[in-house]
């Protein structure tokens, strides 16, 4: 399988997708730090003077301390970080070439993993976790037309930041909340997604009004390695620039609905408002045409369990998954106001031969402005559900059954999780967060103590944003 509790894959919502930020002020560097919707503020004009020639430049950092206080192979505290730096370039604003934009984007990840330390967990603890080092993360070019209703972009990307993403999920820490489970575990290395990216073409048109179609090609492998060593410190991959074309290709599409919401050109006014709350509705899916191994058996039919085998997985053609995305406001006292309530719910499914995991889901509930004075606050309650496939739990059995001992069969992981976004200024954001793991990895041995499966896990943790 492909070793993703090492190399976690990393949420939908990019590191910089902060919540809504204060208006800023150039009023002074001390007396406005608060009201400002950057630590630095304007940097004493260089930004609207940069702003002025199309260029934008963005930096932020995300640390956090995260400790599992139950379970776990063993209980422990680790801190983790990345920072973001991008450059952008509005190609109208610097030269008079209409609707292209430019964009490249690093990041440095220091500091440790608790899942791969303490938690062994298949739906790893935060979406920031991945392997120390510093790299390119995307590189492209984006072209809009027919009026802005149509725009092509090419280049290096992370697809987690367009397909898959729910508005609402993005509030939590923990990975399968960004990307979901199942293509970090079904794909090479997890896919293009955060930290890695891949070489591809995306287009995105708006064909009816409220509905929107994307669809793209993409390197399937970014490491380039096998699917069983899919290390994000691969060669040239460590910095970003292995730009793979060699395994397969990972086609993805995607259908969307907005409702209740303004088409292009539509102009909402107080007299004439939204006839219901909004909501987005998307369903999709992926074809990788690499090959992938299969979870029981070997290249003779027989079970890898089974002293008999040769030891090399059956190879399938090609891998796949279907899902939807759901996101819904419920609840809202009143169009003007910022309280709101909204729900979210995703899931996929994949074939059981060639996947560890057949199906994922998660889902929840957040609250915008939960309490009085506080509306810039968000807080929300949900839960990640991960479901090992009938072939890799028939595997276990195997594995039971050849070596005459009582060796657990993985089931179905679940998580739920609690958090708090806290925005002190508009460049600074507190999240105190609290997970709790069911059945980790579904069920597997633990390492120090193998007649047991390892226990259920209390993970508590504080993120904190700080945009520059």
């Amino acid at each position: 399988m492909a070793q993703e509790a090492a190399s976690p894959a990393a949420p939908a919502t990019p590191p910089s997708a902060t919540p809504a930020a204060a208006p800023s002020s150039s009023s002074g560097f001390l007396g406005d730090l608060f009201a400002r919707d950057k630590l630095l503020g304007d940097m004493g004009g260089l930004r609207t003077d940069l702003g002025n020639y199309g260029i934008s430049l963005g930096f932020q950092e995300i640390s956090e301390v995260l400790g599992n206080v139950t379970g776990g192979v063993h209980t422990g505290v680790d801190y983790d970080g990345v920072t973001e730096m991008s450059l952008g370039l509005d190609t109208q604003k610097a030269f008079g070439w209409a609707g292209g934009i430019f964009n490249i984007s690093a990041l440095q990840i220091h500091g440790r993993n608790l899942s791969t330390d303490n938690l062994y967990t298949l739906q790893t603890a935060s979406g920031i976790e991945a392997d120390r080092t510093t790299r390119l993360w995307e590189i492209w070019y984006q072209q809009s037309f027919l009026d802005g209703a149509a725009d092509v972009k090419i280049g290096q990307q992370s697809i987690d930041q367009e397909f898959m993403v729910s508005a609402y999920s993005g509030l939590f820490i923990n990975t399968a909340m960004g990307w979901p489970a199942l293509p970090s575990y079904g794909l090479y290395a997890g896919g293009p997604a955060y930290p890695l990216s891949s070489l591809g073409i995306r287009l995105r048109t708006t064909p009816l009004p409220r509905v929107t179609v994307l669809a793209g090609v993409f390197n399937d492998n970014p490491p380039g390695g096998p699917f069983d060593d899919d290390s994000q410190l691969r060669g040239a991959e460590a910095a970003g620039l292995m730009f793979n074309m060699n395994t397969g290709a990972l086609w993805i599409a995607e259908l969307q609905y907005a409702l209740n919401q303004p088409a292009p050109g539509d102009v909402v006014t107080p007299d004439s408002p939204p006839p219901g709350l909004p909501g987005t509705y998307k369903i999709g899916f992926w074809y990788d045409s690499a090959t992938f191994p299969d979870q029981r058996l070997d290249t003779m039919g027989v079970s890898l369990a089974s002293p008999a085998s040769n030891g090399m997985p059956r190879m399938h053609r090609g891998n796949y998954s279907v899902y939807a995305v759901a996101d819904q406001m419920i609840w809202r006292p009143d169009p003007d106001s910022p309280q709101a309530v909204g729900v979210f719910l995703r899931g996929m499914g994949a074939p059981a031969d060639r996947n560890l995991l057949s199906f994922s889901v998660n889902g929840g509930v957040t609250i915008t402005a939960p309490l009085p004075g506080r509306d810039n606050d968000t807080a929300g309650i949900g839960f990640g559900v991960a479901q090992v496939s009938s072939n890799a739990a028939q595997l276990d059995r195997d594995t039971g059954f050849y070596t005459q001992t009582n060796y657990p069969v993985r089931s179905t992981e679940t998580f739920i999780e609690a958090t708090y976004q806290y925005q002190v200024a508009g460049w600074w954001v507190v999240q105190p967060d609290l997970q709790y793991v069911f059945r980790p990895s579904g069920g597997i041995p633990n390492p120090i103590e193998p007649t047991k499966i390892i226990g259920n896990e209390l993970v508590l943790g504080l993120r904190t944003y700080v945009t520059f």
